[in-house]
């Protein structure tokens, strides 16, 4: 009977200790998650340097055609200081899922004329989260019409 109790025992610490790492684990890949909103909520590139790899790429689809971008082009063309409709914008993290060293997560950046959904892959390296891929897509907002009176 003590062999099985701590049989028991065993499996329930060992399942305890899974999900404590699991929830520290996405606790960690929110840190270049929200790096990344930050830096577009800034403009600040410094903010995309510590949420991206220094390797990684964007990838999407423009007028038709595979496209793709360095991170460091990316974080290049940051303008050092908030967007003029700033106000206006929202972002929020949507689904994060972490398995191993390996995560995934939604990103929504729902600004006045369109809305991106932003597809990122990260990875543990070296003991800490980046985002090594980044994949999106765009979707165009109707003009919203002023009526004269």
């Amino acid at each position: 009977m003590k062999k099985f109790c701590l049989s028991v025992a065993f499996v329930v610490l060992a399942l305890a200790g899974t999900s404590l790492a699991q929830a520290s684990d996405k606790d960690a890949v929110m840190v270049p998650l929200e790096n990344y909103l930050k830096g577009h909520a800034t403009g600040d590139g410094e903010y995309f340097k510590k949420a991206f790899h220094t390797e990684g790429n964007l990838i999407w689809i423009r007028d038709g055609k595979y496209t793709t971008r360095s991170f460091a082009e990316y974080i290049a063309g940051a303008s050092g200081k908030p967007p003029a409709d700033e106000a206006q914008r929202k972002r929020r993290i949507g689904m994060v899922e972490v398995v191993g060293n390996a995560a995934v997560a939604t990103i929504i950046l729902d600004y006045p004329t369109v809305k991106f959904t932003d597809y990122m892959t990260l990875l543990k390296i070296n003991g800490e989260w980046k985002i090594v891929n980044k994949t999106f897509f765009a979707e165009p907002k109707p003009a919203v019409e002023i009526k004269k009176n």
